[in-house]
């Protein structure tokens, strides 16, 4: 099954649907992100694995998706907790929504949770493994090595992640 991306203009509205395969540069796709934080302040982080297209083997949120055809940026970010990282049974507050980054606009859900990893079940096609962080050494970690991190995260401190 092919996955059917939607497409939108410069304000977010819908334009059009591509094949995922064909999208090309200048489409704008929407996306979802989730930001874990525990009550020590950590961070969940989800390093993707290297045969994805997308930041292979980098650091992003703890999951993240692209919209398909008919869902909305909540259905998504449910959808992708659950398949990502067997995530489920959680609300999700909104967070902030924005054009981050060219090619997207995104929403951004939180979630404050002691969750134990080693009861999540990764996705082994898409993530990596996940780990928590701690805020101030993920900063530094950042400005050192951005390569280790997905592109977006060069932004987290500007918007209010971090």
């Amino acid at each position: 099954m092919t996955e059917q991306t939607i497409i939108v203009d410069e304000g977010d509205k819908q334009i059009g649907i591509k094949d995922r395969s064909e999208i090309s540069l200048g489409d704008i796709c929407r996306s979802s992100g989730l930001w874990i934080e525990n009550s020590k302040g950590q961070v969940l982080l989800a390093k993707r694995t290297r045969s994805r297209k997308v930041s292979p083997g980098r650091w992003g949120p703890a999951a993240s998706g692209t919209l398909e055809e008919g869902e909305s940026y909540e259905q998504n970010i449910y959808k992708e907790a659950e398949e990502e990282i067997g995530l489920k049974g959680c609300e999700f507050k909104e967070f902030i929504y924005g054009r981050f980054d060219p090619s997207r606009f995104t929403k951004i859900f939180k979630l404050k949770s002691d969750i134990d990893i080693s009861n999540l079940v990764l996705q082994k096609e898409e993530v990596d493994s996940v780990a928590w962080f701690d805020p101030e050494d993920l900063r530094k970690r950042i400005k050192s090595h951005p390569e280790e991190f997905v592109e977006s995260a060069l932004k987290w401190e500007e918007i209010g992640l971090l």
